[in-house]
């Protein structure tokens, strides 16, 4: 097959060089991720359940999540939810095969209370949220489209993908995975989920702002919730040294009003900020590389939740950034940065997209003409087996937020 790929060499200041970059990413805890997650996880679930049941993955688009805010009354020494947060589960599925009742709607609550149970401890399911599954049955045009064994596009999209992650990107992400990771909350327990951090540099010197909400039944007290602020500060700093050797500035819940007063610092009862009014949907948070990278091409398609068959808004977007990876794995050295963006076209094979499009910034006294017909090969074998994708969401094995 002959897949119009193009490749050219641009000139431009690479990210890495520029005087000023900003970087964001919100955590697993932040409503946004939160509503991504479970939108993910509720299409796992039923792909799961298709393939035992029917051999192959049947239409669905559970990529409707959303995430109401409840209310709470967090105190030094342990508070209390008072209304639990809302989650709408919305979207659509294939809810029939002949004669087949499909049980949809318990697969989708039951894959938001294993996620929510897995992620965080200190939320209490029967109590703290309330599951409403409002996802329903798919059109027809589209259902007919998903065959799957013509791998035709079911919309008319396009994914965006960049490569190499700068020291900023790499502090920000793993920042947040640091936080939330199991090392930390053993050291500090008091340090709850939703993470949010964001990333400015400006020439050699980052600065990093984290806003981390705490659990209140580990905090006894302001004297100790500033205590567990500067340890805090000190674990971050001493993380960032592992991944980057510029000057790294660190600032953590910038609101805080140091009069002791619980009202005037970051407690939660959950570790959720989504207990007491704050909001999510999927889609609204992080990309397809777990970042916000304003000073980056990206893509506002919300992936988590689409069906990972032939739903280019997905595929398209991961397949993007496995691809500008691999080029600057076999071409480092002579290549500063790259972006490759891929154009559906509804009802076309999802292997032969309208255009892949791989802009490069070479660096200097390099040959593009040495390199042009192996970048294109290695998207051309990315795009020739991208089926192989489908199961590695299903596995989980490839993240979308």
């Amino acid at each position: 097959m002959e897949r119009n790929i193009a490749v050219e060499g641009i000139i431009q200041i690479p990210t890495v060089k520029r005087e000023v970059e900003i970087v964001e990413r919100k955590g697993i805890g932040h409503p946004d991720s939160v509503s991504d997650g479970i939108a993910e996880s509720v299409s796992r679930a039923l792909s799961r359940y298709y393939l035992k049941e029917y051999g192959k993955i049947l239409h669905h688009n559970t990529d409707q999540v959303e995430v109401v805010g409840g209310q709470s009354a967090p105190a030094f020494g342990g508070g209390k939810v008072l209304e639990p947060t809302y989650i709408l589960l919305s979207g659509r599925a294939t809810t029939k095969v002949g004669n087949d009742r499909i049980p949809y709607k318990s697969i989708a609550i039951k894959a938001t209370r294993e996620y929510l149970g897995s992620n965080f401890k200190h939320l209490d399911l029967d109590a703290d949220v309330m599951v409403d599954c409002r996802i329903g049955h798919g059109s027809v045009d589209l259902n007919e489209i998903y065959d799957t064994s013509k791998l035709r596009a079911n919309d008319t999209s396009f994914g965006v993908g960049f490569a190499p992650f700068t020291d900023t990107e790499k502090l920000v992400y793993e920042t947040e995975r640091f936080l939330n990771g199991p090392s930390l909350k053993s050291k500090l327990p008091a340090i709850g989920y939703d993470i949010k951090v964001m990333g400015f540099r400006q020439k050699e010197k980052i600065n990093l702002t984290v806003a981390a909400a705490y659990v209140d039944k580990f905090v006894k007290d302001s004297r100790q919730y500033f205590s567990v602020k500067e340890e805090l500060k000190e674990l971050i700093s001493k993380n960032a040294h592992n991944i980057t050797d510029k000057e790294v500035q660190i600032f953590i819940n910038t609101a805080d009003d140091e009069d002791g007063k619980e009202s005037g610092q970051y407690l939660t009862v959950t570790g959720l900020s989504m207990e007491n009014g704050d909001d999510g949907s999927v889609g609204r948070g992080n990309r397809v590389t777990g970042l916000i990278t304003p000073y980056r091409p990206m893509s506002m398609e919300a992936a988590a939740g689409k069906n990972p068959v032939t739903h280019v808004g997905k595929l398209y977007n991961v397949l993007s950034n496995l691809i500008a990876q691999d080029i600057i794995k076999e071409h480092g050295g002579d290549i500063e940065e790259v972006h490759v963006r891929i154009v559906s076209q509804i009802g076309r094979r999802i292997d032969d997209p309208h255009v892949a499009s791989i802009q490069v910034m070479y660096a200097e006294n390099v040959d593009p003409s040495k390199l042009k017909n192996n970048i294109r090969r290695i998207a051309d074998d990315w795009l020739a087996n991208i089926s192989n994708l489908t199961n590695m969401f299903v596995e989980g094995k490839l993240a979308v937020f």
